[in-house]
């Protein structure tokens, strides 16, 4: 992969209203004119949560543009050709995907759902700023990586170590 242009990542999970969310803003709030993210969900809840907005305003992760929408918005000749598609969630994960146009990279990177946290709003907030911290240290492995220098089987590998980092979720086996 050449050094010198913008690679395109899409974050897949099923609602795409918290952790998909979390990585679209994080990866371009961190990764420069090197970057282009987006989220996107199999079941899209049709609004961002009010805490995943919270929290990014709150480490100073711009929140512009931010929206739920669905992964077919990314499926069509139109739409931006990924490089590395993410899964976030084992629920999207064990879903069928569109077909990619581009065949990009896709791995797992499963991070518990803060959304599902019941409680008071300190509850939940932390649970939030747990999922973003683990986020910011997958994405933080993902930009080291010599993009420019790796082959793919090997980049693949290290993008599924990444998603083995702390705070991942394991997904159970699939049954025939």
């Amino acid at each position: 992969m050449p050094a010198d242009r913008v690679y395109n990542a899409l974050f897949l999970c099923t609602g795409n209203s918290a952790r998909s969310i979390l990585g679209e803003a994080l990866l371009n709030h961190v990764g420069g004119d090197r970057f282009r993210a987006y989220s996107a969900g199999s079941h899209p809840k049709g609004q961002v949560h009010p805490m995943t907005l919270e929290v990014l305003a709150a480490a100073g992760i711009s929140t512009e543009g931010l929206r739920s929408k669905a992964w077919d918005e990314f499926a069509g000749p139109d739409a931006p050709k990924m490089d590395f598609v993410f899964t976030v969630c084992d629920q999207a994960a064990g879903e069928a995907c569109p077909i990619w146009p581009g065949q990009p990279l896709t791995a797992h990177w499963g991070i518990e759902d803060p959304a599902a946290v019941q409680g008071p709003d300190f509850k939940q907030r932390a649970a939030f700023e747990a999922a973003l911290g683990y986020m910011r240290n997958r994405i933080g492995a993902f930009i080291s990586l010599p993009l420019d220098s790796i082959d793919r089987l090997t980049l693949t590998g290290r993008l599924r170590g990444i998603g083995a980092m702390q705070g991942g979720t394991v997904l159970a086996p699939q049954v025939a």
